[in-house]
């Protein structure tokens, strides 16, 4: 388990708002859930007052991520589990920064009606989705690709040209693989 997995079962279990532990540790809202999620490592100080607002000790969660993880498995039923922020959208990376370097992963979590945004400064970067559950409209260069459940694409990277939209009426589950 990582820092962000730790966090966030500790929130749950003590049944604390995404908001509530962000304004107590004097964060945003959507740096807890990347965090959270293993989009973003928070300082020392930060993670402090982040286990502080929680109401546990930091060192103890520390210790319990004492080496880098080989294999991470996001289960199907943790899907509900997954807090959205007020974008709409939370992208649940496998692996933390620090421990991507030729590829990174993550599974998209979008709401009905919102869009994720191309990651930036990327170059010469191949991309794969794969719909896991829901629809969603993929939008490269004007061309719109309609995916549903199943349905996987692998392009080339085009950030300033791309988006994936929820244009369905549930939240959508997405695999996404990119090169770094």
């Amino acid at each position: 388990m990582n820092i962000g997995t730790l966090i966030r079962k500790c929130r749950k279990d003590r049944k604390l708002t995404l908001k509530k532990v962000a304004e107590k540790a004097l964060i945003s809202e959507g740096f807890l859930s990347q965090v959270e999620n293993d989009v973003s490592s928070p300082s020392v100080d930060t993670l402090i007052r982040i286990c502080q607002a929680i109401g546990v000790n930091a060192g103890d969660i520390i210790s319990q991520v004492s080496e880098q993880q080989n294999v991470v498995l996001i289960k199907r039923s943790e899907w509900d589990d997954i807090d959205l922020s007020h974008t709409g959208f939370v992208t649940r990376r496998f692996f933390p920064p620090e421990y991507r370097s030729v590829i990174d992963s993550s599974v998209l979590v979008i709401e009905p009606g919102k869009s994720i945004p191309a990651r930036k400064n990327i170059k010469n970067s191949q991309e794969v989705l794969c719909v896991l559950k829901g629809s969603i409209d993929f939008i490269l260069c004007g061309e719109i690709l309609h995916m549903v459940e199943g349905d996987a694409v692998h392009f080339w990277s085009k950030p300033e040209n791309q988006k994936i939209t929820n244009n369905s009426g549930r939240r959508s589950f997405v695999l996404w693989v990119g090169t770094l």
